[in-house]
């Protein structure tokens, strides 16, 4: 274990069709349990759509102080002013990212694997990976998830933090390393009391 402490704690993956409440009230109590990133995660709206959206929960994010990012859309995240985007494997390189977004835009890079890991940590330009599934998620259709063992593997062999994600909840969060943060959709999404689940994922307990 590298002993760092992990730069985000909680990264909230909003997505509308998953939220029990309102979304935006869904983020505002997140972030009020302790969610310190919020992801726009929105996979089958229009480009138009999107931009509309975001732009709403980057201003709700400027007014709680949270960052904002947007999944895969470098051309959102850049019009609607957002802190940053969150990347796959399969979308625009981190490299074309950074140029288009600039030296202070927050970059973030899935990943599946130590190797991923590695070429993150070379590319020079991203600020931190997500490394998953961590447990089994529908929500990308995992049925089994690379495991404890392996997030504690990515943190100890990344210079960059970790946020851990797929199937992540209050119930099996002790179950990862502390130095990663983590990246939570559908339970915090569909809950019924977010800032209780995102002070769970924050502070677990056995």
């Amino acid at each position: 274990m590298s002993g760092r402490a992990p730069r985000f704690r909680l990264c909230l993956l909003l997505t509308r069709r998953l939220c029990r409440l309102a979304p935006l009230e869904t983020m505002r109590r997140a972030v009020a349990g302790g969610a310190d990133l919020v992801q726009v995660r929105e996979k089958d709206a229009s480009p138009r759509e999107l931009l509309a959206w975001t732009r709403e929960v980057v201003a709700l994010g400027r007014e709680l102080g949270v960052p904002v990012v947007v999944d895969d859309d470098v051309a959102v995240a850049r019009v609607a002013g957002a802190a940053g985007v969150h990347l796959g494997q399969d979308d625009l390189p981190p490299e074309a990212a950074r140029r288009v977004l600039g030296p202070e835009a927050l970059v973030g890079w899935s990943t599946h694997d130590l190797d991923q890991v590695a070429a993150a940590a070379r590319s020079g330009v991203v600020d931190y990976v997500g490394f998953g599934p961590a447990f089994p998620t529908a929500t990308k259709g995992y049925a089994a998830g690379l495991g404890p063992a392996a997030v504690a593997e990515a943190v100890a062999a990344s210079p960059l933090p970790v946020l851990a994600i797929g199937g992540i909840t209050p119930e099996n969060r002790w179950r990862l390393p502390r130095e990663a943060g983590v990246a939570v959709s559908s339970a915090l999404c569909g809950a019924e009391r977010p800032a209780e689940v995102a002070h769970d994922l924050v502070e677990p307990s056995v």
